[in-house]
């Protein structure tokens, strides 16, 4: 990534200032503004995460480059947050909705900006750039969402395919300790404490509002705009990346927006592309910015003259826990569905994974252990840590594996493959995972990607309909959106299993499924298309933070196996490391420790344990101070009951200030 220095305009940063709203909170912000005595547009992003520290870094690369060409960029933290007021919730409520669009009118009613508004975010952000764009705010007119969803049950942090993501705890977890992050004494002087400490006695449990709706009800509706695509008049650009786990929602918003859209997806983990892994990275920065002219200058850039949709299609390599780079080519569509992707059928066989149709002839059981799925990787890759999934011979020694012929040619996948099977649970639950492998000529496995189903709700995510021990029922289940290139060579494998632990909670009992004779198919979608040069510059970014590294991260992944018991347990190191920034003095210190351990038999044995550690001060100058916050989760289960306890506990110079339990017990119905 190269850093850009000469802009089309000198930048001017406010660091620090409040908006109010009409309920007489105010927000804490932070602005990048051209110098230039002429009205400009303004591009919102809007975020829990603390602009003092939390996405310092980032935003020093990429608001001031929009600011450089002309734009006021503005970063606001929500109630509740950084230095704002208020409390919050839970994510993504109405009070954070009508907060966004009092920022926004806020925003174009400045006589700075020209009241054409655009809004841009990754995560959270992506999300409520959608959600506001839904309410349509006049002055909205574009957004760019990268990492995000349309659907909150179908693919967020919490649910997949109707099952318990052990994320869901460990976002809990996370945002327990993010949300007790201390508003900075040197922009909010005295009060801090006081704001401080209303946020600690106010602290939320979210784990126990996520896992009290494990159907898609009302809570999840809301927030989700697949529920009405044409409240989206805004145009859209969908970013993602084939190492995050939000990708499957660009199709459904390239195929169901209205108005004008574009997508990009490449190798990337849950991070803009600009300074993203695997590389390569591409000049997000650059086409964000003809995005930007085109909607909100009226400048013709050309950006809507070009293919809507582009994809990277990454090369088979060996498995490894994080790539530094992915090897591949990039491909467009006219649209998506893209006329150049055609399904290629394959059937699962006693003779392997055929192309001719042929039923299974006999029935097959998955005898799948709750242990097996440590080589599934994390449900999404955030930190860049080890986190993508490892070789997948241990798991599909614990499933039922299906391998195609070696591929003559480059074999080129682009879509959301889809299987249809016809199974039975001996129990009245059940968890199926289907994974499509890379099986390379040295043995090795690589996975290309996956889907999972709870079958209590196979039919409708929102209705509870459990399995009847024994009795055949017909599923659907699509896997994730990728783009990959299998190498002549290589076997396509189709691997079924009925357990994939750590990414799911165990189902209430072990249930060995059983593939049942008849057909089982797989549909694959192929590019048929011709591979296009990178049609993206290279990256580019603004002057970085300036910092000090006072330890470095060490993020870390292990598995460990009690060979008496058989009980395995996965322990996910999560460590951000020490940095002080060198402009304001603000050090912060911030790393998680999180267990997961099953039995391969007891269902009930599942239990969870998750301990974040945060620690902030500033030892000169203005605004001195010294904290630390301990927060703590565990989960436990029976086949009725999920038992959550949590604890968290706040100093101040060593002392303890603030202690706060909870002890939940939830009742377990659809998961």
């Amino acid at each position: 990534m190269s850093i850009k220095h000469d802009f089309p305009y000198a930048v001017t940063e406010t660091a620090h200032f409040t908006i109010p709203l009409s309920d007489g909170t105010k927000l804490a912000a932070r602005l990048w503004r051209p110098d230039t005595e002429e009205p400009v547009p303004a591009i919102l992003e809007y975020l829990p995460y603390r602009k003092r520290d939390g996405t310092a870094v980032r935003d020093a690369l990429t608001h001031p480059y929009f600011a450089g060409h002309g734009y006021a960029c503005l970063r606001v933290d929500m109630r509740g947050n950084g230095e704002s007021d208020g409390l919050m919730a839970d994510e993504y409520a109405e009070q954070e909705q009508k907060d966004g669009l009092e920022v926004i009118a806020w925003l174009a009613a400045q006589p700075w900006c020209s009241g054409q508004v655009g809004m841009m975010g990754i995560s959270w952000g992506g999300f409520n750039s959608l959600q506001l764009a839904a309410l349509r705010p006049e002055p909205l007119k574009a957004i760019i969402t990268l990492c995000s969803t349309d659907d909150r049950f179908a693919d967020d942090i919490h649910y997949k395919g109707g099952n318990l993501l052990n994320e869901n705890l460990g976002w809990a977890s996370t945002m327990l300790s993010f949300s007790a992050a201390v508003p900075d004494p040197q922009l909010v002087g005295d009060q801090w404490r006081e704001m401080w400490k209303h946020r600690l006695d106010n602290m939320p449990l979210m784990a126990e509002t996520w896992m009290s709706h494990p159907t898609r009800d009302d809570y999840w509706r809301h927030g989700s705009v697949c529920e009405d695509y044409r409240d989206i008049q805004a145009a859209v650009y969908c970013v993602g990346g084939w190492g995050d786990a939000y990708k499957n929602s660009i199709p459904r918003l390239m195929e169901n927006l209205p108005g004008p859209k574009k997508a990009m997806v490449g190798p990337w983990i849950h991070k803009y592309p600009h300074f993203a892994l695997p590389e390569p990275s591409v000049g997000f920065l650059q086409e964000a910015l003809r995005w930007w002219d085109y909607w909100l200058k009226d400048i013709d850039t050309g950006v809507m003259d070009e293919a809507p949709a582009r994809f990277y299609l990454q090369d088979g390599l060996p498995p490894k826990a994080m790539h530094s780079e992915r090897p591949g080519t990039w491909v467009e569509t006219e649209a998506w569905p893209g006329k150049a992707v055609a399904a290629r059928e394959y059937f699962l066989t006693e003779s392997g994974l055929q192309s001719q149709a042929s039923p299974l002839a006999a029935p097959q059981t998955m005898t799948t252990p709750l242990t097996a799925g440590t080589g599934q990787g994390e449900y999404c890759a955030i930190w860049f840590g080890p986190d993508l999934p490892t070789d997948q011979r241990r798991d599909d020694a614990c499933a039922l594996t299906f391998d195609s012929e070696a591929a003559d040619d480059w074999l080129p996948i682009l879509g959301q493959p889809e299987v249809n099977l016809r199974l039975s649970s001996p129990e009245d639950c059940g968890q199926l995972t289907v994974r499509l492998n890379d099986v390379g000529p040295d043995g090795k496995v690589a996975m290309i990607t996956y889907g999972v189903l709870n079958l209590a709700l196979r039919n409708d995510r929102a209705t509870y309909e459990p399995p009847v021990p024994g009795e055949p029922m017909d599923v659907t289940l699509k896997l994730d959106m990728v783009g990959y290139r299998l190498p002549p060579g290589h076997k396509l494998r189709v691997s079924v299993s009925s357990a994939n632990f750590p990414l799911l909670w165990p189902a209430r009992k072990r249930a060995d499924l059983r593939l049942e004779a008849g057909l089982q198919r797989l549909s694959l979608p192929v590019f048929t298309g011709d591979a296009i040069d990178c049609p993206f510059e290279a990256a580019e970014s603004a002057e970085p933070a300036r910092l000090e590294t006072l330890r470095a991260g060490a993020p870390r992944r292990t598995v460990r196996e009690d060979v008496a018991s058989g009980e395995v347990s996965v322990i996910i190191e999560d460590d951000l490391g020490a940095m002080r920034f060198l402009d304001h003095g603000l050090w912060v210190d911030q790393h998680c420790r999180e267990i997961y351990t099953a039995d391969p038999e007891d269902a009930d044995r599942a239990r969870a344990e998750i301990e974040w550690h945060y620690e902030a001060g500033r030892s000169e100058g203005d605004g001195q101070f010294h904290v630390t916050v301990k927060s703590y989760h565990w989960l436990t289960c029976d086949a009725d009951n999920f038992y959550l306890k949590a604890e968290q506990k706040a100093f101040e110079e060593r002392e303890l200030v603030h202690h706060k339990t909870w002890e939940r017990v939830i009742p377990r119905t659809a998961v």
